[in-house]
């Protein structure tokens, strides 16, 4: 195999990589908000632990990332290929970590009987998943244009954020010893804002890698 066929090779796993570890951390945030739904503490508790393998796996990412330019000092389109695997890698993590901080959050809450309606959450978490899905898409085909409509439903993200955020503050003074609760799911709901955050921070490096313009979206 010539030098540049096994750096091709190497970039094609590179990605397979930041796939493999989207899906992981897509696991986990899946299972975050079926643990909050069935208030199942297990599921919790399992999220939690397994962050040690998503953080392992960004590290052995980081690791071949930066082999690979020590090694190649690749320039142009190659670099660009491989800083935005690092930069989106770190976007996946902090994806993970707020599974962990909803099945954290979960546990906080424990047994009680929810105040809002789940379903509003849930929905909020379906365009959330969503949008990560489709950035996933985006950079496996480096597709400029889905990475910039990926972004926009961050909008929707936000909206609903606010509207649920209002309607805690409305129930706390008619639930005055649910208010450790409410706060609870307050943090729950802005956790899941950012993980909208940072799949627009996917989109945003989708952008840099198919053009190599930096471009703030859906400021």
């Amino acid at each position: 195999m010539s030098t540049r066929s096994n750096f091709d090779q190497n970039l094609k796993e590179l990605k397979e990589q930041i796939l493999n570890m989207a899906e992981e951390a897509k696991k986990a945030v899946t299972k975050s908000m079926l643990a909050l739904k069935n208030q199942d503490f297990i599921i919790a508790e399992k999220i939690i632990d397994n962050d040690i393998k998503l953080n392992k796996m960004e590290e052995i990412i980081n690791e071949k990332a930066i082999f690979l330019i020590a090694t190649e000092a690749p320039v142009a389109v190659d670099l660009r290929k491989i800083i935005t695997a690092i930069k989106i890698s770190s976007e996946i993590e902090r994806i993970a970590d707020m599974a962990v901080n909803i099945a954290k959050s979960t546990l906080h809450i424990g047994h009680e009987q929810l105040m809002i309606p789940i379903e509003k959450v849930e929905t909020m978490m379906g365009i959330a998943l969503k949008m990560f899905s489709d950035s996933m898409i985006a950079y496996y085909g480096e597709d400029e244009e889905f990475a910039r409509q990926c972004a926009k439903k961050d909008d929707a993200v936000d909206e609903m954020y606010g509207e649920l955020i209002t309607e805690m503050i409305v129930n706390t003074p008619t639930h005055p010893k649910a208010r450790k609760q409410i706060t609870q799911l307050g943090f729950i709901c802005r956790y899941i804002e950012r993980i909208a955050d940072h799949v627009t921070n996917i989109s945003e490096n989708v952008v840099y890698l198919a053009t190599g313009r930096q471009s703030g979206l859906n400021v």
